[in-house]
């Protein structure tokens, strides 16, 4: 007796991959990519300009040199990061940041900032005599580092003077005075004016990378708080241009060499 049932089945799995074999040779053969060549094409004068480009690009251009080449205020010298212990760009530099940073640090945690310590390595170019101009800012802070302010005990800010004397760098300094001694260790070291206390907790300025401990400075990394004010140390000069018609010459002295 035949099982009509199974043949019924055994024909309609046939016919289902009858049908399988007829959609799959009827799809596009896939090329598939054994080889890549390419050559070095210069940029030269030959290969010439393209209008649509630079008709597209150009209003952007323009807006961007506008305010690049804008001016801010007057400088009546040259202030440079140069000298053995401080330098005259970096002792204002230190300053502009203490101030405009405070106005934020107190605005939003209602605390001030005690001293700032920035990184000689972070100023990029001078700041020229004359015109000052927003694209200078940009030549002197090309990097994004913004505004950060630790709060460190005073053992970590000894260290800190410490690094500072090993280091032998004109690293900006605001707010804080030491001498060093003819062994190469510090003394009276002050903070506005006081004397350093070990059980202290102060409200150091500096940027995003040394906060993370850049440049060795790892006793940032040792600090009981963090703020990060969102203030970008370029925009802390922009704002100080802005503010002012000639910029102030700063020639205290701050790290006495005994």
């Amino acid at each position: 007796m035949v099982n009509l049932k199974n043949n019924n089945v055994v024909v309609k799995n046939f016919v289902l991959f009858l049908t399988f074999l007829f959609l799959l040779s009827c799809q596009p053969q896939k090329e598939f990519v054994t080889k890549i060549e390419g050559k070095k094409i210069p940029v030269t004068e030959i290969l010439g300009q393209s209008t649509e480009i630079e008709s597209y690009i150009k209003p952007y251009r323009d807006t961007i040199e506008k305010d690049l080449s804008a001016v801010l205020a007057y400088a009546p010298v040259t202030l440079d990061k140069s000298g053995e212990w401080q330098s005259t760009f970096g002792n204002l530099f230190s300053d502009v940041t203490k101030e405009k940073g405070n106005f934020v640090f107190n605005k939003r945690e209602n605390k001030s900032i005690d001293f700032v310590l920035l990184n000689n390595g972070g100023i990029r170019s001078i700041l020229p005599k004359g015109n000052v101009t927003t694209r200078i800012a940009y030549e002197i802070m090309p990097f994004e580092n913004s505004l950060v302010v630790v709060a460190l005990k005073g053992e970590q800010v000894q260290e800190m003077v410490d690094y500072f004397i090993a280091e032998k760098k004109p690293h900006p300094l605001s707010g804080m005075t030491f001498t060093i001694t003819a062994d190469n260790n510090s003394k009276n070291i002050l903070i506005n004016g006081k004397p350093l206390s070990k059980q202290t907790t102060y409200y150091v300025g500096t940027n995003d990378y040394l906060a993370n401990g850049g440049d060795n400075m790892i006793f940032f990394k040792k600090g009981v708080a963090r703020y990060d004010l969102e203030y970008k140390l370029r925009n802390v000069l922009i704002d100080y241009f802005k503010d002012v018609d000639t910029i102030r010459v700063v020639n205290d002295i701050r790290i006495i060499k005994e």
